[in-house]
C-alpha cells in the first residue's frame, strides 16, 4: 500500500470548532513522541479519504504546517446525526521503536457448516492488539474459516496468519468466530376454548336423542301394522 498523505494546518487559538466544522473543516489535535501537544485543522474530506484507507492500522504521513510527521488515527468523534467526522486525534510514532496498535481481522475463505448446514456466522472479536515497528504493521490480518465444519466450531487468536515482526498480545485461546445453529421456530399448539368441546358433546346428544325418536316411530309403525293384519 502507497503512503497515505494528509495534510493539516496549525490551527489558531482564536478560532472556535464549530465555525471550522460549518466551514466543512475538523479540528484535531497532534500529540505523541517528540511533539508537543498541536492543534490542527484539516478539511473533512481530505480526513475522511485518508481514515477510509488507514483505519487505526496504518500509518499516515501527515503534513503539520509545513513538517512531516508519521502518525496514526488514534480516535474519532462523529456527529450523532449527520455521522460526519467533527474531531480526530493523530498519534506520532517513533519509527524506530515498537508500538502497540489495533488490527482488524479479515476472515477468507466460507465455513461449511454455513454453507452446507445454514449455520449462523457470529464473530464475537473482529480485531486484535498487536506489537510491532510501525514499519511492519500491517493493515489486517487474515483467518480462514474453512475449518468451521460443525455447529459450535470455533476460530481463535492462534489460527491467524501472522506476518514476521508481528506478536499478537491477545490471549492465542480466544474465541474470533464461530457457527451458531439457527433457532428452530417453536410450534405452539392451541387449546380449544371454553364451551366449544361442550357444544360438541351436546350437538352429538341432540343428534342422538333424533335418532332414538326416529327409530321409536318406526317401530310404533311396524306395531300398528301388525295389529291391524291381526285383526283381519
Amino acid at each position: 500500500m502507497d503512503n497515505i498523505q494528509l495534510t493539516a494546518t496549525v490551527r489558531k487559538p482564536d478560532i472556535k470548532a464549530n465555525f471550522l466544522r460549518k466551514e466543512g473543516n475538523v479540528p484535531c489535535v497532534l500529540y505523541g513522541n517528540d511533539v508537543d501537544n498541536t492543534s490542527l485543522i484539516c478539511t473533512h474530506k481530505d480526513v475522511l479519504k485518508a481514515y477510509a484507507k488507514a483505519g487505526k492500522s496504518t500509518l499516515v504521513d501527515l503534513d503539520a504546517g509545513g513538517k512531516k510527521i508519521p502518525v496514526l488515527f488514534h480516535s474519532l468523534d462523529f456527529d450523532p446525526v449527520t455521522d460526519n467526522i467533527i474531531h480526530a486525534d493523530f498519534y506520532a510514532v517513533d519509527m524506530k521503536k515498537e508500538i502497540e496498535a489495533e488490527v482488524p481481522i479479515k476472515f477468507e475463505g466460507e465455513a461449511p457448516a454455513v454453507k452446507e448446514l445454514g449455520g449462523i456466522f457470529f464473530v464475537p472479536r473482529d480485531q486484535v492488539k498487536v506489537k510491532c515497528l510501525p514499519t511492519n504493521l500491517p493493515h489486517e490480518l487474515v483467518a480462514s474459516v474453512e475449518t468451521l465444519v460443525e455447529f459450535g466450531d470455533a476460530l481463535h487468536v492462534s489460527v491467524i496468519q501472522v506476518p514476521d515482526g508481528v506478536t499478537i498480545l491477545d490471549d492465542q485461546d480466544a474465541v474470533i468466530a464461530t457457527v451458531q445453529e439457527p433457532r428452530k421456530e417453536e410450534v405452539v399448539e392451541v387449546a380449544p376454548a371454553e364451551g366449544e368441546e361442550g357444544e360438541a358433546v351436546e350437538g352429538e346428544t341432540a343428534e342422538g336423542a333424533e335418532g332414538e325418536k326416529a327409530e321409536g316411530e318406526a317401530q310404533e309403525g311396524k306395531d300398528e301394522s301388525a295389529t291391524k293384519e291381526g285383526e283381519k
